[in-house]
């Protein structure tokens, strides 16, 4: 009966062991469903934050390149306008420039 019972014993053992086993695998594919989870979350979270930051760049550079513009034009105008007033300031304007720049200029050649 010794030998009888040590089986028995040894097959309830076994039975717990693969028990444990299935259990210890379904944690362990939980687990790793869980990690794949959190993975695709992940790069979700990070393929949305690198669109926007990339909507944001583009918004920035088309603003900067408004205000460039801008700014440029500013510049040239002021220059033009520079120009004209020294070509007056030595007598080397333009008659049309004259006539743009000082429209009430009286005409003193027939003087």
């Amino acid at each position: 009966m010794a030998s009888h019972e040590q089986s028995y014993r040894a097959g309830k053992a076994e039975g717990r062991a693969r028990e444990r086993g299935e259990q210890m695998k379904d944690k362990a594919e939980a687990a790793k469903q869980k990690t794949f989870e959190a993975t695709q979350e992940a790069k979700d979270k990070t393929y949305q934050t690198g669109q926007a930051a990339k909507e944001s760049a583009e918004s920035a550079k088309e603003k900067t390149g408004g205000i460039l513009q801008q700014t440029g034009e500013t510049v040239m105008n002021k220059a033009q306008g520079a120009a004209v007033a020294v070509k007056h300031t030595f007598g080397m304007a333009d008659a049309d420039e004259d006539e743009d720049n000082y429209p009430y200029r009286r005409d003193t050649s027939n003087y």
